[in-house]
């Protein structure tokens, strides 16, 4: 049974634990997803891959460890993991043969952020985004500058093009058609939330973006309040699928925004989805998903078209849910 095959009967099925998910994904065990209510420290990220980076954050979460720490530490995992094809190390590159990352990290307890975008050759770019955060006057630096600023900051330059990052592309080139399509088989940024021990909520979120994508095309993912945004009053958001729809509609910030007003985790992220949808002249092929942590610990998530998955830990339960979603045709 193939990923899509598992996800298409995956209604019923009971909660398995993320030692049964491996970061290959062949199973996707879920149960029905609304907002959830967790006591003590919560652990959330987009994606199958989303349990290991939990995994590690949660090392962090449950020695008292801050949100910030565990957001940071968790995405690392996935950042250096060349199996997974959309962040970090090994990932698909951009039309001229380049793989360029953008990642962002912010600090609900202080409110600060750092972000890079447009950066070549470094394994980790969530690493040098909190450098900025903690050792510049900025909140992002981008290109040649962030590169320059990560190895002066001790970060190794590092080849991220795989062998068969390498040979998908050359295949690529025979037509090079670019289709922006984000589905289950493409998906991409993982972004990730955390409440700890002392109630203090972090976000952290890091991408290659779209494969293919025209050479400088920056996405969501390193900007506060599209791909990411945290409120230690109230709670955070992060986002995957197309950037460019996020951007469009500032996201993150406006789920906050909307739980902030009043609304649950998983209906703060479904009234944006409906504003990106009226948005928009053409939802077709177009996933957009957001995920909400609120700082009481509840969270949830919703997207267009079924086939965003999250993971979770908490202190009592972990796992992988399917996002409530507007539609259930799976994009193909």
């Amino acid at each position: 049974m193939n990923r899509r095959e598992v996800l298409k009967s995956s209604v019923g099925i009971g909660l398995l634990g993320s030692a049964n998910i491996l970061t290959g994904c062949e199973k996707a065990a879920t149960k029905p997803n609304s907002t959830v209510k967790a006591e003590g420290p919560v652990v959330i990220s987009t994606w199958d891959h989303g349990i290991p980076a939990n995994n590690k954050a949660w090392e962090i979460l449950s020695s008292n460890g801050s949100s910030l720490n565990a957001s940071e530490k968790g995405v690392m995992v996935v950042e250096s993991n060349p199996e997974v094809r959309t962040v970090g190390i090994g990932s698909r590159p951009d039309r001229e043969g380049h793989v360029t990352l953008d990642a962002c990290i912010m600090d609900g307890e202080s409110g600060k952020c750092g972000s890079v975008a447009f950066l070549q050759d470094i394994e980790n770019p969530i690493g040098v985004a909190r450098l900025v955060m903690e050792q510049t006057p900025h909140a992002m630096i981008v290109g040649a500058g962030a590169k320059q600023f990560a190895l002066s900051n001790g970060f190794e330059e590092t080849n991220l093009l795989t062998q068969i990052s390498t040979d998908e592309y050359n295949e690529w080139l025979k037509t090079s058609e670019y289709q922006p399509v984000i589905n289950i088989e493409n998906h991409d940024t993982i972004g990730l939330l955390s409440l700890d021990s002392s109630g203090n909520l972090a976000g952290a979120c890091t991408t290659s973006g779209a494969a293919y994508k025209m050479h400088g095309r920056v996405g969501d993912s390193p900007l506060i309040g599209a791909g990411l945004f945290v409120d230690n009053e109230i709670g955070g958001a992060c986002a995957t699928g197309l950037g460019e729809a996020v951007i469009r509609s500032a996201g993150s910030a406006m789920v906050v925004e909307t739980m902030r007003n009043g609304a649950e985790p998983e209906k703060a992220c479904e009234m944006i989805v409906e504003r990106i949808i009226k948005k928009e002249k053409s939802i077709e092929n177009l996933q957009v998903g957001f995920l909400a942590l609120r700082k009481d610990g509840s969270f949830g998530s919703f997207c267009i078209y079924q086939g965003f998955t999250y993971a979770y830990k908490t202190s009592t339960d972990e796992g992988l849910l399917n996002a409530s979603s507007k539609f259930e045709k799976i994009v193909t």
